[in-house]
């Protein structure tokens, strides 16, 4: 067999969706959101990696290829979860109110003792 016929010419795309129907790339908990704003803000695949070093590098490279080959269903996936995040807030804010987090962490400051650093 040559080295040719070695290669494997398959690449796998890797995304998955999470139970909140939120994109990730796999095995971090980067969304493709967070990916695809950051490349068409111009960042390279390198300098996303050294802002999101949970990243691998192949692996950003291959979703910014999926997003170019898919650019129409990525941008709709993406506008359909823009449109989702003010839902989702509001249900995360009835989950967890936050209407005495100043007075809790005000309390927590006073207890926790002061350094001289």
């Amino acid at each position: 067999m040559s080295g040719m016929n070695a290669l494997d010419t398959t690449t796998t795309i890797p995304l998955i969706m999470g139970e909140d129907e939120v994109i990730r790339i796999a095995q971090t908990r980067v969304t493709l959101d967070t990916v695809v704003s950051a490349f068409k803000s111009g960042s390279t695949a390198e300098e996303i990696v050294f802002q999101y070093p949970t990243l691998d590098l192949a692996d950003v490279y291959a979703v910014i290829s999926y997003y170019l080959k898919n650019q129409p269903a990525v941008e709709l996936y993406l506008q359909t979860a823009k449109m989702a995040s003010p839902k989702l807030r509001l249900a995360i804010q009835q989950k967890f109110p936050a209407t005495d987090i100043r007075q809790r962490l005000m309390a927590r400051l006073s207890r926790t003792p002061k350094s001289d650093a």
